[in-house]
């Protein structure tokens, strides 16, 4: 089921997917942090092999819309635009790859709770979905007062001055969208900028964005470098796609 508002800005689109069914919730902050989004709201339920998802939905639709109604109106209430979805499926891995389809989402969330988010780290590496990381942060933040922290390692090849260039290029493009130049940072780190490194620069923040390396979707969203940092850092992980056709 499909509610549906009428948009009519040009928000960036978040998934936040929450099997509703296994007790997991909206957490607190999360609403604040996306009060300048368009959620794509999925609560989805994975099925045993032998349970027809129509039996499923007649047994547990009620409970299930109920919650997520709950979460909706936590988001709407500070902003946010709101689609809400239901599935019960066989497969997560297909049915949170369809949604992102659908709806060329800009990123996933991974939630975890904060507080209102005064400072983000924006963690880059290559050049790929720079474009879309500038559509994310700018459409959130921009405006709000939030200080975004440009972050990159070095990579073997690289140099300081080159990294500066980098996260110079980024920032420009996040004025161009709005964001005041006086709230941006940046952090250039003489150590690789792999997934233990972030975390451990982000304990200092209030939450993540990062972008995709890695083509599949759902595998790096939830069993790859996003899903680790989310472990190890206790706000929540936006993890920027690529778009649909990029992927494909």
């Amino acid at each position: 089921m499909t509610d549906t508002p009428n948009v009519t800005d040009d928000r960036p689109s978040v998934l936040v997917p929450l099997e509703v069914l296994e007790g997991e919730t909206l957490p607190d902050g999360v609403g604040e942090l996306l009060e300048n989004a368009h959620v794509i709201l999925l609560g989805y339920h994975v099925l045993p092999d032998q349970t027809p998802p129509e039996q499923a939905r007649l047994q547990f639709e009620d409970r299930a819309q109920r919650k997520l109604r709950e979460f909706e109106k936590t988001l709407t209430d500070v902003g946010a635009t709101v689609e809400r979805r239901l599935v019960f499926t066989h497969s997560e891995q297909q049915t949170l790859n369809r949604i992102l389809a659908e709806h060329d989402c800009h990123a996933v969330l991974v939630p975890n709770a904060c507080e209102p988010p005064e400072d983000v780290l924006v963690a880059v590496r290559g050049t790929v979905g720079v474009d879309r990381i500038g559509r994310l942060v700018a459409g959130l933040f921009a405006g709000t007062g939030v200080t975004v922290t440009l972050y990159h390692g070095l990579e073997s090849t690289e140099t300081i001055e080159d990294a500066e260039t980098f996260l110079d290029g980024i920032a420009d493009r996040l004025v161009d969208r709005g964001v005041a130049l006086d709230s941006i940072e940046q952090l250039v780190d003489e150590a690789d900028g792999g997934v233990d490194r972030i975390a451990t620069v982000a304990e200092e923040y209030d939450a993540v964005v990062m972008g995709e390396s890695d083509p599949s979707v759902v595998t790096f969203v939830f069993g790859m470098p996003s899903k680790q940092v989310a472990e190890r850092f206790l706000g929540p992980v936006l993890v920027v796609q690529r778009s649909h056709d990029a992927i494909e």
